[in-house]
């Protein structure tokens, strides 16, 4: 099984999540995150002073899918997020040991 973590632009958020339904992706943790990298923030008036946004708001997303699943997830991700400007965000691919469901106690691919 894989980890699939995307910080992705928030309005691309809704779109991400349809694209991931399609693929039978069930279920998703998502985040509401705040960071910097190459984009370095920006600056905003507000009542004529100037402010430094240094960290801007983004979504992370968490997916957890069996390992032949997770090429195809990250890549759906990057299709649908991307807009071509600085700042569209990551995706990690980290493997995930072992998965307990409390409620059932099933493990791994059955408790995806």
């Amino acid at each position: 099984m894989k980890l699939v973590t995307a910080i992705i632009k928030p309005f691309k958020l809704d779109e991400a999540r349809e694209a991931l339904n399609g693929l039978g992706v069930n279920g998703m943790t998502t985040t509401e995150v705040k960071g910097y990298g190459r984009q370095k923030g920006h600056s905003e008036i507000y009542r004529g002073a100037e402010y430094v946004v240094a960290f801007l708001p983004k979504v992370k997303i968490d997916v957890v899918v069996p390992e032949d699943m997770a090429k195809q997830v990250a890549e759906t991700i990057m299709r649908v997020a991307r807009t071509g400007t600085i700042g569209d965000g990551k995706i990690f691919v980290c493997p995930i040991e072992r998965v307990l469901r409390i409620r059932t106690g099933e493990t791994d691919r059955e408790a995806l």
